[in-house]
């Protein structure tokens, strides 16, 4: 079953149970798969679900920041509401101790010594940790380290 049929199943459950909230989040997601999927013309691998899903958490996140910018705590907890239903989908994400370790390795196997050395890095890192790294997380361990 791929993620766009597990997403739609949520929801009718969702719909079933009441979960107005749920429902709404759901929808809109399914809807970005579907968009994608006409862009492409093709169906979605799994990458690109999780591509869709991942730019729409990082969406919400920015709009977390704004709205605690601007005192509005209301929105804030919808927009929080909406990242841990669509995280749910999401493959779990490295944690900072293994995304350093494995850096470290990176930075030993590419040689990398300076802060020029990043554009050899990160690509590497983003390829390892297929999608399970965080990318602001992993660039700025990686300025600690090479820096």
């Amino acid at each position: 079953m791929n993620l766009f049929d597990t997403i739609q199943k949520d929801m009718y459950a969702a719909m079933k149970s009441g979960e107005k909230e749920k429902v709404v989040t759901l929808r809109t997601a399914l809807s970005k798969l579907k968009d994608k999927k006409i862009e492409k013309r093709e169906e979605l691998s799994e990458q690109d679900e999780l591509q869709v899903l991942k730019t729409m958490v990082k969406q919400r996140n920015e709009s977390i920041e704004i709205y605690e910018k601007a005192g509005r705590e209301d929105l804030v907890a919808i927009e929080k509401s909406e990242v841990d239903i669509l995280e749910t989908f999401l493959p779990q994400m490295m944690s900072a101790e293994n995304l350093g370790k494995m850096i470290d390795e990176i930075i030993t196997e590419t040689g990398a010594s300076s802060m020029s050395d990043i554009g050899r890095v990160m690509p590497e890192i983003m390829k390892r940790s297929a999608g399970r790294a965080d990318g602001k997380m992993a660039q700025s361990l990686v300025s600690e380290k090479l820096s």
